[in-house]
Formats: C-alpha cells, structure tokens, sequence
C-alpha cells in the first residue's frame, strides 16, 4: 500500500511538472522560437541540431502528458484484444506524429530553410503532411485530459460543456471552416511579402510554423477525426480533393515563375553553390508532387474504407443461412 501511496503521488507529481512546462512554454514570449535570418548571422548558418528551450519544453510536455494518460486509460480500459490493438494503432500513431514534428522543428533541416527554399518547403510539408495526420490519429485531446488531476478533468469538462465554448468549436470544425483556414494559410504565408517577412523576423516565423500546424491539425481532424464533426467520407474526399488541386496550383505557380519570388534567398544560394531560382523550383515542385501525391493518398485511403463498410453489410446479406422456426433448414 505504502508502495502504491508513492506511485501515485510521483505520478501526480509528474502530472503536475509537465502541466506546468506546457503552460510556462504557452505563455512565455518567444516560445515557438524558429530559426530566422539577421544581419549578424553569416550567409551560410551553421546546420546543426537547434532545440529552442521552451518549443522543446512544450514538446517534452505534450510527450509525458500523453504516456501518464495513456497509462491511466490502458489500466481503465477494455481488456480485449481490439481495444488493447486500437489503444496501441493510437500511441503508434501519436509516436510518429510526434517524432516527425519534432524532426522538422529540432533537426537540420530548421537552420538548413533558411539558406534553401526548398528545404524550408520540406520543413512545412513535413509538419502538415506527415505531423498533423499521425497527431489527429492518435486521439491525444483525450489521453492528454487524463493526464490531469481528477479535479482539473472535472473542471476542463465543466468548461467544454458550457454554451459559449460549445458554440465557439461548433463553428471553428465546421469542414467548410477548417478547409478554408487552411488554404488561406498556405497561400497567404507564400506570399512573398509575408514569406520574406518570416525569414527575417523572429515573431513572424513562429506565427508562420504554428498557424501552418494549428490549421493543419483542424483540417485533418474535420477530415479524419472521430469526433461528431467529422465530416461525411463523402464529404472528407471532396475536401482532399480541392485540397490537392490548390495546393498543387500554388506549387505550379512558384515552379513555373520566370522570375524569383524570394531573393531573400540569393546570397546564402549562391554561398551554397546553388542557383536560387533552380532552388525556387525544386521547392514548388515539392507541393506541386509530393504534397499533392499525400492528399491523393488520404483521399484513396477514405475512399476505400468507404467501399469497405458498404460490402461487409452486402456480404452479411449474400451469405445469411435463412433458419426457420422449428430450427431444421
């Protein structure tokens, strides 16, 4: 019992920790710190590993909140073989999305999009395409409520439930909503201006990386979340569909563009020994293709859960054995 008493209480002690990380990471300026050009730095910045203290912070919050809740489930949960194999689809699926933003925002690639177009286009595409996706699918909005003391739980559902916030979410993941967050993020963060603007300033870029995550996160959930917003599998390919053929117009406008769109990039290019306007393409091509090619992807692998659930009841049909009454065929 002794030993249970001290379980519990490091448990809650870890709970509290990384509640506090997550909140002293949100509410302290500069948190979402990305790296950007200035006129001290050289052409060339150094590619290396950068982990901004408190992005990693937040990340190590979310990470920890995530184990103790899902070790709160795991002990309250079914004991059946499915649940056990859905908990697991789930942990895997929050595991990868975790580790591919944390790759796009810690690894080389971060200091490495400030010389390359092209490499910053891989550090956005990874942080929607592959992120985001694995993130929704690991459902961590409910394992992370159960990180929390049973009075916190009590008092977030409190607040969930009231009419101003119930109003507030049911228009914020209205499908409509969240697709078009979405596309005006993409193509307004690639406007030049603004694109050149987070190169150079520091609070722009955070607000670059985190409204391409935050409106990727509602997109992928409206389209492949579990929640009662979710939209139709109708409905969810549609909107992968116009997805891809917007983004893959955007990536053919940059691709196919005579001349620069950001000569920001020019110096540290050419310090590369890599023409920037061959840079300029590669990157557009990277949404054109690739990022057009995953949202094809999402939509083939809705489309074909769809066929899926319309055969098991048609084949339920084909082969019932009709039994009559006495019970002899």
């Amino acid at each position: 019992m002794v030993a249970l008493a001290l379980s519990l209480k490091a448990t809650r002690t870890r709970v509290r920790f990384a509640i506090a990380l997550t909140w002293v990471a949100l509410l302290t300026p500069g948190v979402a710190i990305a790296h950007v050009l200035s006129a001290s730095d050289p052409v060339v910045p150094s590619f290396g590993w950068t982990a901004a203290p408190w992005v990693l912070a937040l990340m190590m919050a979310s990470l920890v909140a995530y184990g103790v809740g899902y070790v709160r489930l795991r002990s309250r949960g079914s004991p059946h073989a499915r649940s056990a194999r859905v908990r697991a689809t789930h942990l895997a699926a929050f595991a990868g999305g975790w580790l591919g933003l944390a790759l796009a925002l810690f690894s080389p690639l971060d200091p490495l999009g400030t010389a390359l177009f092209s490499a910053h286009m891989v550090q956005h595409e990874s942080m929607m395409l592959i992120a985001a996706p694995l993130l929704v699918m690991g459902r961590p909005l409910g394992v992370w409520i159960w990180a929390l003391p049973k009075r916190a739980r009590l008092r977030l559902g409190w607040l969930v439930r009231t009419r101003a916030f119930s109003r507030f979410w049911r228009a914020l993941s209205l499908p409509l909503v969240a697709w078009l967050l979405h596309a005006m993020a993409l193509w307004a963060w690639h406007a030049p201006a603004l694109f050149q603007a987070a190169l150079v300033h520091q609070w722009v870029h955070s607000l670059q990386h985190a409204s391409f995550l935050l409106t990727a996160l509602l997109f992928w959930w409206t389209v492949a979340g579990d929640g009662a917003r979710r939209q139709t599998d109708g409905h969810a390919m549609l909107s992968l569909f116009t997805t891809m053929v917007h983004t893959g117009a955007l990536g053919a406008l940059i691709t196919l563009a005579p001349g620069l769109w950001y000569p920001l990039y020019v110096e540290p290019c050419s310090a590369l020994g890599v023409d920037p306007l061959h840079d300029q393409q590669l990157g557009g091509l990277i949404m054109w293709v690739p990022a057009a090619t995953a949202y094809l992807a999402g939509g083939l692998a809705i489309a074909a859960r769809w066929l899926t659930r319309r055969n098991v009841p048609m084949l339920t049909t084909r082969h019932a054995v009709i039994v009559p009454r006495d019970g002899t065929r």
